[in-house]
């Protein structure tokens, strides 16, 4: 068996890749699922062939150091054939593994949280430092590999860089975008992402809202859910945008989404290599983006044309360049699909968390 400790098992990047794995590969493991917030969400993605159980979090509304005893106590009772922790959230567990009873240990981190965005604590550093050591840390991003090399200061022998990866055919452009659209000369600018802070919808929306004042005819969708949906809503009546956005909730396949969209927005303060860049990619999308973690990277030197700080104006320049340009649209649209064949068949990651799942890295 399998344990695996989310900070939350909701929709979110690193859930999702664990649901493609685990339903590639169906019965293979046997994994029992432990969301530190309660939240099970995720579990609706995956296949009835993957045998898993959801666990109840044993350390709720517990101190640290209480935490990490019973969290101990409990991997000795159980003696899963791996513990397998993602992020700084699930740190009491990696702590308590590595005090004993000393189980084989898989880490991964996708990024940091919007209390991280200006650096990372030193606190978090010198835990990592210590307690990750005798752990396989996974990365998907250079960006994240070069911080555990250089500021963890982790063996590199116990590291991994593993790229996510996603379905190419699922996510195949269209053969052509809707023409009722172009009719009413209204573009769609879209992003799809978990609504949290860190995301910064928000500097999404004042830029969509300054487009609309200069004259662009464009209207935004937002395909996802989160915390901050209800304030996110509240502002776009009050910029003005309650006829030009939408917010369609989450959706377990988000492929047709994109195939609706002309041009893709990432507005985030941190990202390490985002999924939705990718699947916009995969869609034959044009990409606007904020340059964060890997996405300059990901999108290459062609693709990376429309990547700009974190600034509000700056964003809304880089999509009214793509909106302005069909054939600029057309043009990064077909490199970036290219790009995502070439990049990230989800068919490499597989393989890759397979050996490491199996315990023959």
């Amino acid at each position: 068996m399998l344990l695996h400790v989310f900070p939350t098992f909701a929709v979110g990047g690193a859930q999702m890749r664990f649901c493609a794995i685990a339903n590639h590969f169906g019965a293979r493991w046997r994994h029992a699922i432990v969301a530190l917030d309660g939240r099970h969400d995720a579990a609706a993605r995956l296949d009835a062939a993957v045998p898993f159980t959801l666990l109840d979090n044993p350390c709720r509304a517990e101190g640290a150091l209480r935490s990490v005893v019973r969290v101990r106590a409990m991997l000795a009772a159980m003696r899963p054939r791996m513990l397998v922790t993602s992020n700084w959230g699930s740190m009491d567990w990696a702590i308590a593994n590595h005090l004993g009873p000393g189980l084989p240990h898989l880490h991964t981190e996708d990024g940091f949280g919007p209390d991280e965005v200006s650096g990372q604590k030193w606190r978090r550093i010198a835990t990592r430092r210590i307690v990750l050591r005798s752990a396989t840390v996974v990365l998907p991003s250079a960006t994240l590999f070069r911080i555990a090399r250089d500021t963890w200061r982790l063996p590199t022998t116990r590291l991994c860089h593993i790229p996510n990866g996603i379905d190419l055919a699922r996510f195949a452009p269209p053969d052509g975008r809707p023409e009722s659209r172009r009719a009413a000369q209204e573009q769609v600018v879209g992003t799809v992402a978990t609504l949290r802070a860190e995301k910064n919808i928000e500097r999404l929306l004042r830029a969509v809202a300054a487009l609309r004042a200069d004259g662009l005819a464009c209207r935004l969708v937002v395909v996802g859910e989160g915390a901050e949906r209800q304030r996110l809503e509240a502002l776009a009546l009050e910029l003005g945008l309650a006829g030009a956005t939408e917010f369609t909730g989450g959706r377990a396949d988000p492929s047709e989404a994109y195939r609706g969209f002309d041009v893709f927005a990432l507005s985030s303060d941190t990202e390490q290599m985002p999924l939705s860049v990718m699947e916009a990619m995969a869609s034959g999308l044009p990409v606007a983006a904020t340059d964060v973690g890997d996405v300059r990277t990901m999108l290459g030197e062609t693709g990376a044309a429309c990547v700009v700080p974190r600034d509000d104006a700056l964003l809304a320049g880089a999509i009214a360049r793509l909106l302005r340009d069909p054939a600029l649209r057309a043009r990064l649209g077909a490199a970036n699909r290219a790009r995502a064949e070439r990049e990230f068949d989800q068919e490499r990651m597989f393989a890759a968390w397979r050996v490491l799942y199996d315990g023959k890295a």
